[in-house]
């Protein structure tokens, strides 16, 4: 698999994207990584394999894999109520939850009946105000400003929910009495060798040389440089394209019976696997296509930053996408989707050359 009929570095100065980054899986392995430009306009500091990116929602995957990690140890169920774990904050109970709690199941694949508030999970106002995770739910901050609940029938509708990872965030931190960010550093990225890979509600812990500084659509630096969302388990994760292909492959690794950090192959079906009849929802992922043509992905878009993530788990072959520009449109009408394009093009011409 390769990059054919793009021009990639027309197509950057068409688009002002500053920086890019690809990895690429072929036969259930990496295979390389592709990197173009520069990770802040206003220095000379070259794009690398080392390079780290804001990855914003495509964190739901990596919280997908930490959370059926966590149920293939026993520490979680995906089909317990919720409430019954929870300590610092509970799903409140009303006229939608009277027939079917709220579970990690649902959370993970955006039904649970909670729909976030509108212009709500922005990035992070201030380096000192940090909310915590019971304050946002509690719609106590400037971030989400009503308390979060159900307002549909758990299962009963599909709603994109950052709210809803931010329940996850608080589950998994009452079930282990440890940060969010600490389990995911011994569950996966020390156990993976994901160096360049970091959740931090600020970015005054880290040294930024091999960070990129996010760029608005006319190529302009975004203020202060280094957006940061403080709901770790829904936008905050900084990563490279090799550690983000890492967790990819490690996914397909354990749908082969192969994990690397003991997930369990029927738990690791479980995340590509349709969800109460919405077949595009999986846990943590987004699904299209069936059997061997089965696609997964995750898509971030956030101040600065736009990135995508693509895998055909059966076939194991993949991509991560990365860019420090917001372009303003969707990633697929981009930079990003021409790439992916030109991507998908090669993945069949290497079928038809096979069969």
């Amino acid at each position: 698999m390769k990059l054919i009929e793009i021009n990639l570095k027309q197509r950057m100065e068409h688009y002002k994207v500053n920086g890019l980054s690809i990895a690429l899986i072929e036969d259930g392995q990496i295979s390389g990584t592709e990197n173009y430009g520069l990770l802040d306009r206003e220095s000379n500091r070259q794009v690398n394999e080392n390079s780290i990116f804001s990855v914003c929602s495509v964190t739901k995957f990596l919280t997908g894999m930490t959370a059926v990690k966590l149920v293939s140890e026993g520490i979680l169920n995906l089909d317990e109520d919720v409430n019954v774990r929870l300590l610092t904050w509970i799903v409140p109970e009303n006229e939608y939850t009277i027939n079917k709690n709220v579970t990690l199941r649902n959370l993970l694949s955006h039904q649970s009946g909670i729909k976030d508030p509108e212009g709500s999970f922005s990035e992070l106002h201030s380096m000192t105000d940090i909310p915590s995770v019971v304050e946002l739910l509690e719609g106590k901050t400037s971030y989400c400003e009503m308390p979060i609940a159900p307002q549909y029938e758990t299962e009963s509708e599909f709603h994109y929910s950052d709210a809803g990872y931010c329940i996850i965030q608080l589950l998994i931190e009452d079930v282990t009495k440890k940060p969010f960010d600490q389990v995911v550093n011994e569950y996966i990225f020390k156990p993976l060798d994901m160096r360049n890979s970091h959740l931090h509600p600020t970015m005054l812990e880290v040294e930024k040389k091999n960070f990129a500084s996010g760029h608005h659509k006319n190529g302009d630096l975004v203020d202060g440089k280094y957006p940061v969302y403080p709901y770790q388990t829904a936008s905050g994760l900084w990563a490279s394209s090799f550690d983000l292909a890492t967790l990819v492959l490690e996914l397909m690794n354990a749908l082969k019976g192969e994990s690397n950090i003991g997930i369990s192959q029927s738990i690791a079906n479980e995340m590509i696997t349709p969800q109460k009849g919405k077949n595009w929802a999986g846990l943590g992922v987004f699904l299209e296509g069936t059997e061997k043509g089965l696609k997964i992905s995750s898509m971030g878009w956030g101040v600065g930053f736009q990135c995508m993530m693509f895998a055909f788990p059966h076939l194991e072959k993949g991509a991560v996408i990365m860019t420090n520009a917001e372009l303003g449109v969707h990633q697929l009408e981009g930079i990003i989707g021409e790439v992916y394009k030109s991507l998908r093009l090669s993945m069949l011409e290497d079928r038809c050359k096979k069969e």
